[in-house]
């Protein structure tokens, strides 16, 4: 494997999503879980780390390869395999 480099926020929010993997995670308890706050709606910061890590991970919202967006519901982490 390939070492990423990830920041604490990032390394949270994958490790949160690894506990839950192949489950739906919605951004209220990313919110309540991760960054220990409730979500306000229409904050983009879960969508920013979520890029940044994908962007690290070496994939895209459009072509995800571990991350998925469930649309309307949260994202899930899956084994690309």
């Amino acid at each position: 494997g390939e070492t990423v480099s990830l920041n604490r926020k990032e390394f949270d929010l994958l490790a949160y999503l690894a506990s839950r993997a192949g489950e739906v995670v919605s951004r209220q308890e990313l919110y309540a879980e991760v960054w220990r706050q409730p979500y306000g709606g229409a904050d983009k910061t879960i969508d920013v780390h979520l890029s940044w890590l994908r962007r690290k991970l070496g994939e895209t919202a459009a072509e995800p390869r571990y991350l998925h967006t469930v649309r309307g519901v949260g994202i899930k982490l899956v084994d690309p395999q």
